[in-house]
């Protein structure tokens, strides 16, 4: 089922960010997100607090997203909703407003998985509307430069504070988890290393900031034995801690002294980890379409090291805009208009998933 034009409002709660978008057809018309600070001061995300900023924040964002897109809620299509994973309380309050909307406007609802989310972030198109391409196919109008997308089939590194998988892409619905942490995830052992060298919260971009001087080279740490394509991170988080109190027992300014050179060599560790996988997952199903997604996408080492790991594999690589790798709106909107055009519905007694398996 394809109409000439399918407007899809999304709803994006699982964790802290509450985001909505507007989509007709691949297009992204609107992407607002209203962030909060209020976590900053507890060093991590507090799901009730969470969850209470949510019921705040989610009516105002749908409407200022309807008023950049210039849409009304007469020509929305379908409502999409990120049913899981993430937190309870905070796709709760997403998914009941989906709910209710759907349920007033008499439109079909369409969950969808966040994880599956990131990955289609790359097909999300802006700046030319249905209506324009047509112009643009007919002469009348000069042509615009649409954003690359891979083709099927793919292998995305899906990498977050949650997650660390490398998934074959099939289809625009159809994926194969081929290798995951058994463990803890990449953000993960990003966010607890910033937490031990003193870092404010979130840490992780700071890590990153702060490698950017330093000697990738200067420090080495331990790889866990995982056989497959699976990762472990847990070990990897001990022994850095290890590492950190061993060399503040011989110079309480250890720290202060080998911050840069720390977080470099720790950093360039962690993507050498990722990476390694990754190009055993492209031997081992004969793919060259290379794709990263998710919140630790935006880390500029992993981007940089993808790149050149690319031109040395002969891979075609995706990187997503800094805007779609982080908790947003349009990836929601992306994955709902694919299945609206499968009439891939769901009931209004669809229920949040904390845990939603990919």
């Amino acid at each position: 089922m394809k109409s000439e034009k399918v407007y899809i409002l999304a709803i994006e709660s699982s964790c802290d960010d509450t985001s909505c978008a507007i989509l007709e057809n691949e297009v992204l018309l609107a992407n607002i997100t209203a962030n909060q600070t209020i976590h900053e001061q507890y060093g991590g995300v507090i799901p009730e607090l969470a969850s209470r900023d949510h019921q705040k924040n989610i009516v105002p964002t749908a409407h200022a997203a309807l008023e950049k897109a210039g849409v009304n809620l007469s020509q929305i299509s379908a409502i999409a909703f990120t049913r899981g994973p993430g937190l309870m309380g905070s796709l709760l309050v997403g998914t009941s407003f989906a709910k209710s909307l759907a349920l007033a406007l008499s439109i079909p609802l369409i969950e969808v998985n966040h994880m599956h989310a990131h990955i289609l972030a790359h097909f999300i198109q802006f700046g030319v509307r249905s209506s324009e391409l047509a112009e643009e196919k007919s002469g009348t109008r000069s042509t615009n430069s649409e954003i690359r997308t891979p083709n099927f089939p793919f292998l995305c590194l899906t990498v977050s504070g949650g997650h660390t998988q490398i998934v074959k892409v099939n289809d625009h619905l159809s994926f194969e988890l081929i290798g995951q942490t058994q463990d803890d995830a990449v953000g993960e052992a990003f966010d607890k290393a910033a937490k031990i060298l003193g870092l404010p919260y979130p840490g992780g971009p700071l890590i990153d900031k702060h490698a950017q001087s330093g000697d990738p080279k200067k420090f080495q740490f331990p790889k866990s034995k995982v056989p497959g394509l699976d990762y472990s991170f847990s070990g990897i988080k001990t022994a850095f801690l290890y590492f950190i109190q061993n060399g503040t027992k011989e110079d309480p300014k250890f720290i202060e002294k080998n911050l840069n050179d720390i977080c470099a060599s720790y950093q360039h560790h962690l993507i050498n980890i990722l990476l390694q996988n990754v190009i055993e997952a492209s031997k081992i199903h004969n793919i060259k379409h290379i794709a990263i997604a998710g919140g630790v996408s935006a880390n500029s080492e992993l981007r940089k090291q993808l790149k050149e790991t690319g031109i040395k594999q002969k891979w075609d690589v995706f990187i997503p805009s800094f805007e779609f790798c982080t908790d947003n709106a349009a990836m929601i909107a992306i994955t709902g208009y694919y299945k609206f055009l499968k009439q891939d519905f769901c009931e209004l007694s669809a229920v949040p998933e904390a845990r939603y398996s990919l």
